[in-house]
């Protein structure tokens, strides 16, 4: 390739890259009036800096071709800075290997760009892989702390190159630039996974919801989503879990079930958005659900809708880990507007929009599940017999 086809080359992917961080976003239409969903990903691959991929050296890279590849960009932390918002995506490089970087934007739905330089993230330990899915949250003591998982190889198990160990990495900054690393979550379970700081001292204590699971990635080994109080965060150890939203049979949580991001306050409650997973015979299906606890006992679960939030639609069905939605990352903003931001089948980043009036309403007045099939039609029918009184139907069973 000579020195102008090179530029050439080399311009049009500038050109490219421009154009998809440039373009719009809209809300799709015939939404479910629960939140809008938008029409693009907010964040791909082709999103990362072309200076993350390329080496732009003729010299030593003369035929321009891709030296660093990106996979994904998914499951990413946000949250509100300096009037913008951030997300923090967990980007997967070919290698496999994640690592965190933040992503801006002004509006929330479209137009973000990298920050030059991916997260520069302190290791704990050699033994650390691979660090992902990253809780972003302001707490009340004054720092931003991202939790995240920490995995490394089960050395255990020498003859298995699938064993892993997951454990919550725990980390804090003023800026998002410099990250101190504290020490990795300490309980009585072996893998600990989406684990999430709470934003306020409860009873003078860090709160953290956890996950406690017997095995690195099966289903059925964990009870649900945990919660327990340590004293520090710098050497955080919490030496009782106690279950706030277990998984149940026959449900969308009955593999298991994990937070997402920290839960918002309302003036009825903490509103919680978590994943649920059941086995499928094509494989684990990921789901997304609302909850809410009580706002003075955060560990007190006072209201859960019945059946999934939101659920994979369309391309969103298909990618590395086909028929997932995961959610790790929203923003409640002043205005009451609250901005989700969920992972699609390990691939891409999207957004839906809803408010923090109208997540109350679908969490306080959808009917719970019935738990059986026959009390769900019950509810059903109720919900029918309602609407034909209003419109004066003729009833027909």
């Amino acid at each position: 390739m000579t020195t102008k086809s090179f530029n050439q080359k080399l311009k049009r992917l500038r050109q490219r890259h421009a154009q998809l961080i440039r373009r719009r976003n809209r809300p799709q239409q015939n939404g479910n009036g629960i939140f809008d969903r938008y029409e693009r990903p907010v964040l791909t691959a082709d999103h990362t800096p072309l200076s993350w991929r390329y080496d732009f050296n003729p010299a030593t890279n003369p035929r321009l071709m891709t030296r660093m590849g990106i996979n994904a960009v998914f499951n990413v932390g946000a949250m509100e800075w300096n009037g913008n918002i951030v997300l923090m995506g967990r980007v997967e490089g070919w290698d496999r290997k994640s690592f965190f970087a933040i992503a801006e934007s002004k509006n929330g739905v479209d137009g973000f760009r990298f920050w030059d330089y991916p997260v520069r993230m302190p290791d704990y330990e050699p033994q650390e892989t691979n660090l992902y899915d990253m809780r972003l949250v302001r707490h009340e003591d004054g720092w931003v702390y991202g939790l995240f998982c920490a995995e490394r190889h089960d050395d255990s198990k020498p003859g298995d190159l699938s064993a892993a160990i997951a454990r919550c990495g725990i980390a804090r900054t003023k800026d998002l630039v410099k990250w101190e690393r504290l020490p990795d979550l300490k309980t009585n379970s072996q893998h600990q996974r989406n684990c999430v700081l709470h934003p306020e001292f409860v009873k003078g204590k860090y709160a953290l919801y956890t996950r406690p699971m017997t095995d690195f990635a099966a289903t059925g080994t964990g009870d649900g989503i945990g919660w327990g109080l340590c004293d520090d965060i710098e050497n955080a150890v919490i030496g009782r879990e106690q279950i706030i939203d277990p998984r149940f049979y026959h449900t969308l949580k009955e593999g298991k079930n994990g937070l997402g991001p920290a839960p918002i306050r309302t003036s009825k409650g903490w509103l919680h958005l978590a994943h649920g997973v059941r086995n499928t015979a094509a494989g684990m299906r990921y789901v997304l659900y609302l909850f809410l606890c009580d706002l003075n006992d955060p560990a007190k679960l006072i209201k859960s809708p019945g059946g999934y939030f939101l659920a994979p639609e369309g391309e969103e069905r298909v990618g590395d880990v086909s028929n997932v939605v995961f959610a790790n990352g929203w923003v409640a903003r002043k205005n009451g507007d609250v901005f989700i931001y969920y992972g699609s089948s390990d691939t891409r980043t999207h957004v839906a929009t809803s408010t923090v009036d109208g997540l109350l309403d679908y969490v306080l007045n959808t009917p719970e599940d019935g738990m059986r099939s026959s009390l769900c039609v019950d509810q059903r029918c109720r919900l029918i017999e309602k609407n034909l009184r209003l419109s004066g139907g003729n009833k027909r069973s």
